[in-house]
C-alpha cells in the first residue's frame, strides 16, 4: 500500500538531488526513501522530572516506527518546568511555551515534509502545544504522554509537588521546622514523571485520551512502568494504521470528541487550564468551542473522582483500578460520553474501552458512582459580571461553598501578595485580588500556584477567596477564580478595584461583581493611568502583541 503522501516531494522528485543526498547521508537506503517518514518529536530535557525520561521513550517510539516498515526520525521541541518556574518571573514563559512548541512542530514537519508525527510529551504545555501543531498539520498523528510521577513520602506522609509549595506557607507561619521543611522539599518528587494529582498535566493527558488523540491508558500509565514502554511500541503500530486509513486529526478532533474531552475533565475534577487549552486546540482544527460549552457540560456532569488537589488520591491510584479507560467506559455506559467517536487506534472510543475493567464501587472510593457524586455538577464554573464581562473560570469542588462576599485586598502581581502574607496584610474574609498578570499584562499569564499554596499553608484557605486575571495551576485549590476577562492591562474593571471595596462572588448565579457605584468608578477612571507593557523585546513582547484573551484560548495565530 502506498503510504508516502508528503515526503515524496523530496524523496522522489529528481530535481531535488540535494534533499535525497542528505537523506542518504543520514543513513537511509533507496528502499527507505520509498517508505513514509514519521517525525518523532520529544520535549525531553534533563531539567524537569516531567520531561527527563522523554528522550528515552522517544527512542522506543522510533524503534517501533521502524519495526512497522516506516522511517522514524527524532527531532526535539522545548519545554518549561512549571514546577520550577512557579513563583518566579520565569513563569511568564510557561503559557508562551505552548505556542513555541506548536510553532516548532509545525515548522519542522512542514519543512521536512513528514508524513506523520508522534509527539512524546510531559509537562503541562507540552500536550496542548503538540495537539495544536497536529491540528494545523492535519496529517496522521498520535500523542504519547510521558506519564505520571510516583508519590513521595516523608515521615509516613504521602507527598507530591503541591506539598512543597504548601510547606512554605506553613514555614512562614511558624508551623513547620526547618528540618521538616527540607524533608518535605527533598522527598516530594522521587523521580521521573509529571505531577501526580489531577493537575494540569494529568488533566490534559486524560482529556486528549478522551478526545481520541492518544492510545488507551496513555494518561494513566505511570512514567516508569512496563505499560508505558508497551504504549511506545503500540504507537508504532497505530501510526501505521492511521497512514493506511489516511485518518487525520480533523477526522478525530470533532465537536463531539471535544465534548468527550470536556466531560472527562469535569468527571475527574481537572484543571482550570483545560478551558483555554481545549479552546485553542479546537481552533487548530476549525472547531468552535467556547467557555459556555464548558458551563453547559459542567451543568450536567457530576464530579466523580476523589483526586488531588481537592481530594485524597494521586493518578497512580486510578491506574491500579483500571485507569482512565475504566472511567470512560463507565461514562459511555451511563450516557455521558459519545462512544462512536473515532480515535487514533482506528477504532471508536467505545471499542477502545470495551475490555477495560468495570469500576467496582464496593472495593474502591477513588471514583464514586453517578448516583452518589462528590458534587452533582461539574467543579469548573464560568462566571460573568462587571468584573468579568467576557468571563472567568472558577474551580469549585463543593468544599469551598458557592458564595463569597468580602473586602478586596489588592496586589499588583504575585510578589506583592507574598510580601502581604509575610506581613499579615491578608485577613479572614478578604477577597485577594492579583492583577496585571494576564496574557498581556504579565505578559504570559503566569500561574498563581505559589499564592494559593501560601494561602493554604498559612491556614487562610477556607476563609479567603482569590481572584485574578492570571491562571491557576492544576494544583491550586480553594475558592479561586481566574482567567478574568478583560484583564486589568486591557482596561478591565479589575484595574479599578481598591483595598476595602466589596466584591461578591455567586457561583449559582454565575456572577462576580465589584460592589462600587458607577459615580465612584467614573472618578477612578478619570484618574487611571494605564501601565506600560512590561516586555519591550523578545518572545514576551511578540506574545503580548499577538495573544488573544483567555476567553479566546490565548491563541497567537488569529487576527
Amino acid at each position: 500500500m502506498e503510504l508516502n503522501r508528503y515526503s515524496k516531494t523530496i524523496t522522489q522528485d529528481p530535481t531535488l538531488p540535494a534533499s535525497q543526498a542528505m537523506l542518504y547521508g543520514i543513513g537511509l537506503t533507496e528502499e527507505d526513501l520509498k517508505k513514509a517518514q514519521v517525525g518523532v518529536v520529544s520535549t525531553g530535557y534533563d531539567g524537569n522530572t516531567c520531561n527527563m525520561h522523554l528522550n528515552a521513550l522517544a527512542g522506543e517510539v522510533k524503534k517501533a516506527v521502524w519495526s512497522n516498515d516506516l522511517v522514524g526520525l527524532i527531532f526535539h521541541s522545548i519545554g518549561v518546568s512549571d514546577g520550577i518556574a512557579n513563583g518566579t518571573e520565569g513563569m511568564r514563559y510557561s503559557l508562551v511555551s505552548r505556542e513555541v512548541i506548536a510553532d516548532s512542530i509545525e515548522t519542522v514537519c512542514n519543512a521536512q515534509h513528514y508524513d506523520a508525527v508522534i509527539a512524546v510529551v510531559g509537562c503541562d504545555k507540552n500536550m496542548p502545544g503538540s495537539l495544536i501543531a497536529m491540528g494545523r498539520l492535519n496529517r496522521p498523528a498520535i500523542m504519547v504522554y510521558g506519564g505520571t510521577i510516583a508519590g513521595g513520602h516523608y515521615h509516613g506522609k504521602e507527598l507530591n509537588i503541591i506539598s512543597a509549595f504548601e510547606a512554605l506557607g506553613e514555614k512562614i507561619q511558624g508551623k513547620l521546622s526547618e528540618e521538616d521543611y527540607k524533608g518535605i522539599i527533598q522527598n516530594s518528587c522521587p523521580g521521573a514523571g509529571a505531577c501526580g494529582g489531577m493537575y494540569t498535566a494529568n488533566t490534559m493527558a486524560s482529556a486528549i485520551e478522551a478526545l481520541g488523540m492518544a492510545l488507551p491508558y496513555s494518561s494513566s500509565n505511570p512514567a516508569l512502568s512496563p505499560e508505558k514502554s508497551a504504549e511506545c511500541e503500540e504507537a508504532g503500530k497505530a501510526i501505521r494504521i492511521l497512514l493506511e486509513k489516511d485518518l487525520k486529526p480533523r477526522d478525530i478532533m470533532t465537536f463531539n470528541a471535544f465534548e468527550n474531552a470536556i466531560t472527562i475533565v469535569m468527571a475527574l475534577g481537572g484543571s482550570t487550564n483545560a478551558v483555554l487549552h481545549l479552546i485553542a486546540m479546537a481552533k487548530s482544527v476549525g472547531i468552535r468551542i467556547t467557555q459556555d460549552d464548558f458551563q453547559r457540560i459542567s451543568d450536567k456532569t457530576p464530579l466523580l473522582a476523589d483526586l488531588k488537589p481537592s481530594g485524597k488520591y494521586l493518578m497512580d491510584a486510578l491506574h491500579k483500578i483500571g485507569g482512565v479507560p475504566s472511567v470512560i467506559k463507565y461514562l459511555i455506559s451511563t450516557g455521558y460520553m459519545h462512544g462512536d467517536c473515532i480515535t487514533v487506534t482506528g477504532k471508536t472510543l467505545a471499542e477502545n474501552v470495551a475490555t477495560a475493567k468495570d469500576l467496582n464501587f464496593e472495593s474502591q472510593d477513588i471514583i464514586v458512582p453517578i448516583d452518589k457524586p462528590i458534587k452533582k455538577t461539574g467543579h469548573l464554573q464560568i462566571l460573568y459580571g462587571n468584573l468579568a464581562e467576557k468571563g472567568s473560570v472558577a474551580k469549585i469542588t463543593g468544599k469551598e461553598g458557592e458564595r463569597f462576599k468580602g473586602t478586596a485586598r489588592v496586589f499588583n502581581g504575585e510578589f506583592e501578595l507574598v510580601d502581604g502574607i509575610k506581613t499579615g496584610r491578608i485577613k479572614e474574609g478578604d477577597v485577594v485580588v492579583i492583577r496585571y498578570v494576564g496574557p498581556k499584562g504579565a505578559p504570559g499569564m503566569p500561574e498563581m500556584l505559589k499564592p494559593t499554596s501560601l494561602i493554604m499553608g498559612s491556614g487562610l484557605g477556607k476563609s479567603v477567596a482569590l481572584i485574578t486575571d492570571g491562571r491557576f495551576s492544576g494544583g491550586s485549590h480553594g475558592f479561586v477564580i481566574g482567567h478574568i476577562t478583560p484583564e486589568a492591562f486591557d482596561g478591565g474593571l479589575l484595574s479599578l478595584v481598591e483595598d476595602g471595596d466589596w466584591i461578591e462572588i455567586d457561583v449559582k448565579k454565575h456572577q462576580i461583581n465589584l460592589l462600587v457605584d458607577e459615580k465612584t468608578l467614573a472618578i477612578r477612571r478619570s484618574h487611571y493611568k494605564a501601565p506600560q507593557l512590561r516586555a519591550t523585546s523578545g518572545v514576551l513582547y511578540k506574545y503580548a502583541k499577538q495573544v488573544k484573551t483567555a476567553a479566546d484560548g490565548c491563541v497567537t495565530d488569529e487576527d
